[in-house]
């Protein structure tokens, strides 16, 4: 998967993938620290064993998408890539396998919660079609997340949920 123009394959989380899944999510957490965003210490194997889906890139696993269902909809858990595999589409490519099974599933949109101002974070995502969530439209299962991810101490910088509708078409 060294090549930017290989398409990339994404694909249901295996048993087999899980060593190297773990290793991706904590690998993509270091490009916080070098933006001065430190993180708390999390275990991804516990976020993976609860998401209803996790879908991954590469073999071995380069990055992963991990859903869960909050307040009725599809909500992104986590996206992350290796940055060694990072600017290649890959985390785009990740992102638009996760809403096309979630449209699959029924769902008629998908939320996230993520930092505001990280320009692969907020900007990111706003570029890919979700738009800010204000919390007076929040339903309380993203509120019990928020409030999760407060107590986690991930409330480090600007946070911000947003929220993309995802057409049947």
């Amino acid at each position: 998967m060294s090549d930017p123009t290989e398409p990339v394959e994404v694909r249901p989380l295996e048993q087999d993938d899980l060593p190297a899944a773990v290793a991706t999510s904590l690998a993509a957490d270091t490009v916080f620290a070098d933006a001065g965003v430190v993180l708390p210490p999390d275990d991804p194997a516990e976020m993976l064993a609860h998401a209803a889906a996790v879908l991954v890139a590469g073999r071995p696993v380069v990055g992963l998408a991990a859903l869960v269902q909050l307040d009725g909809v599809a909500h992104l858990e986590q996206l992350a890539v290796h940055p060694a595999h990072g600017r290649r589409g890959i985390g785009a490519a990740l992102l638009e396998a996760a809403c096309g099974l979630a449209r699959s599933q029924g769902s008629a949109a998908m939320t996230l919660t993520t930092f505001r101002d990280l320009a692969w974070n907020g900007p990111w995502y706003a570029a890919r079609g979700f738009s800010p969530l204000p919390e007076s439209e929040w339903g309380p299962g993203l509120r019990a997340q928020w409030r999760a991810e407060e107590r986690a101490g991930i409330l480090v910088a600007p946070r911000i949920a947003m929220r993309r509708e995802l057409s049947s078409a």
